[in-house]
């Protein structure tokens, strides 16, 4: 899990450095594409957003070695964990494979 939070940080410093130097990217889809992409990419802005302090809480939780709170929580943070991981896949295939980028 440690392995995993450390990827997810070293992941994020490097996305927001990208978007520092490069800027952001237009989505070149229209009509249901672009709806489509639109709405996969606010739920995963959204839901990135609200898992980190629910990570930074586990990783407290774990310290202080409280493991059912850590348990409690984790049931709901794993499932929103996973899908903003896979949304973060098919954002980044939609935007640069799928349809390319302008």
């Amino acid at each position: 899990m440690l392995t995993a939070v450390a990827a997810s940080a070293i992941f994020l410093a490097f996305y927001l450095t990208r978007v520092a130097i490069t800027g952001t990217h237009r989505f070149a889809g229209v009509g249901a594409a672009k709806v489509v992409y639109l709405t996969i990419l606010f739920s995963h802005m959204t839901l990135a957003v609200a898992v980190v302090p629910l990570v930074l809480r586990l990783l407290w939780l774990v310290y202080h070695r409280r493991f059912r709170d850590h348990a409690a929580l984790a049931r709901w943070t794993f499932p929103i964990w996973t899908y903003v991981s896979v949304t973060g896949l098919v954002v980044y295939l939609l935007l640069y494979h799928v349809y390319g980028y302008l």
